[in-house]
Order: C-alpha cells, then sequence, then structure tokens
C-alpha cells in the first residue's frame, strides 16, 4: 500500500514543505499509527470474517486514487488511501476491526492538502471579519483608525490584514490538534463535537489579539518592525500556541481530561 501510494505522498510532501498552514501533514501519518497501535488489542478482538463489501471499497479506493493521478488531482490521491485501508481492514478483519479503528483511519484525512479553490471564499470573508471586529475595538479604545477594505490606516502608517492573519491558518492547523484531544480523552460524544467546533472561535479570537497586537506594536515600533522579522514570527508563532492552549482548556472544561488515555470501544461498538 505504501509502495503504491508513493507518488501521492511525494506530492503532498511537496505541499507541506511550502505551504505553512500544511505543515502538519508530515505528524499526520505517525500520529494515527499511534493511535491504531494503541487500540490493537481491541483490534484483535473485534476481529471477524471479512465481506465482499469491504473488497468493492477497496478496488473503487484504488480506481479513484488511478483516476488522480491521471487528472493530477492530489485531494483525490489523498482521500484514496484511507479509503483503501479501510476497504482492506474490513476485507481480511471484518467490519467490527474498522469501527475499532475507525477513528485513526479518518485521522488521515488531515494529511490531504485542501485544495485552494476551497479556502479563498472562507479567507475573504474571515479577512473581512477581522478587519471589521478589530476597526470597531479601535474605535472603542479610542485608538485614531480608518478601515479601508482590508486595511487598517493609522497615523503611523497602513495595516493589510493578510491572509495568514485572517484564521484560516489557525483552523487548519488547530483541526488537527482537537481531533487528537477528542481521541486522547474520553467522554461523552458531543463533547468532540463541541470542542471541534471550538476551534472555529478559538483561531478568531486569537488573530483578532494578533492583529491588535500588531497595531499596537506599530504604534510604538513602527509598520516595518510590526509586520516583518522576528517580531512578526514570533507573534505567529504565539498565537498558535495560545490556540492549543485553549483547546486544552476547553477540554478539561468539557469534563475531558488531558492526561487520560484513549477510551477503548467494545468489540463490535463504535
Amino acid at each position: 500500500m505504501i509502495l503504491a501510494f508513493s507518488p501521492a505522498f511525494l506530492a503532498m510532501a511537496g505541499v507541506w514543505e511550502v505551504v505553512d498552514y500544511q505543515a502538519h501533514g508530515f505528524l499526520v501519518g505517525p500520529v494515527a499509527a499511534a493511535m491504531a497501535f494503541s487500540r490493537r488489542r481491541a483490534a484483535h478482538a473485534a476481529a471477524g470474517s471479512g465481506g465482499s463489501l469491504g473488497l468493492l471499497v477497496f478496488i473503487g479506493a484504488l480506481l479513484a486514487y488511478v483516476a488522480g493521478l491521471m487528472a493530477d488531482l492530489l485531494s483525490l490521491q489523498g482521500v484514496a488511501f484511507p479509503l483503501a485501508l479501510a476497504g482492506l481492514i474490513a476485507w481480511r478483519r471484518g467490519s467490527g476491526t474498522l469501527r475499532v479503528l475507525a477513528f485513526p483511519l479518518a485521522y488521515l484525512l488531515f494529511m490531504v492538502p485542501v485544495p485552494p479553490q476551497w479556502l479563498t471564499p472562507l479567507v475573504t470573508q474571515l479577512q473581512s471579519f477581522v478587519t471589521r471586529t478589530a476597526s470597531a475595538l479601535l474605535e472603542i479604545a479610542h485608538v485614531p483608525a480608518l478601515r479601508e477594505g482590508n486595511v487598517i490606516v493609522l497615523p503611523e502608517g497602513s495595516l493589510f490584514v493578510a491572509e495568514a492573519c485572517s484564521g484560516i491558518t489557525s483552523i487548519v492547523t488547530l483541526l488537527p490538534v482537537a481531533a487528537l484531544l477528542v481521541f486522547l480523552t474520553p467522554g461523552p460524544r458531543r463533547h468532540g463535537w463541541l470542542l471541534m467546533a471550538s476551534v472555529v472561535p478559538v483561531a478568531m479570537l486569537w488573530n483578532l489579539v494578533r492583529v491588535l497586537a500588531t497595531v499596537a506594536a506599530t504604534r510604538s515600533v513602527g509598520v516595518v518592525q510590526a509586520t516583518t522579522g522576528s517580531l512578526h514570527e514570533t507573534a505567529g508563532m504565539l498565537t498558535f500556541v495560545a490556540g492549543c492552549l485553549s483547546l486544552l482548556v476547553l477540554s478539561a472544561w468539557f469534563g475531558r481530561s488531558p492526561g487520560a488515555g484513549p477510551a477503548q470501544a467494545a468489540p463490535g461498538q463504535p
């Protein structure tokens, strides 16, 4: 399987290497493998006779992979890999094992690069929201600022709210973190969905804080120093760290313990 899908892995690695918010793709495979390994006993206990439906899914995924190679559709190639694994497991080990390993298999989808055309409309809306909200808060704080599209005009200079500050980077990178927390911390299923849904407001909150901090830095040290160099890069890293810590706090608030081990499903149950 790894050999057959190696062209897709190499192509996806090329995207992970050059696109900052896709760089987590390098870690998705090892994390998913660790998840599956932690459930090895439950998977073995749930093993049974396979079925022809799994074989059909496996063949269908391979055909989709070939179609993705021929049409140069990287997303289709990436999605075909966990689908092929799911079909192979169901065919050889039965639906019980597939249910036990469903979460690690689904986690592999995070390694698939999101097509830029899917993100462009969302980025535009997020940029506008962050710019409007930041401008409104600056007005409340009596900070002299004027909004022109996605640009905040200050007496010291103009700040453009770029894609990185729109929140899309944080959303894409925090989703795998939230999913890992859901796996590691047992609790009601609704808590897991709430934690996943909280990624968007958490990402937007901390990117808004980042924009306001950049405004404060601009008024102190100037536009160039506030938007370039180590100061700007550190702000981006702190935004991600703050988002991760917020998810940990929310996980505990939802009644989940970050130190708990993964909840094992009973054989034959999801």
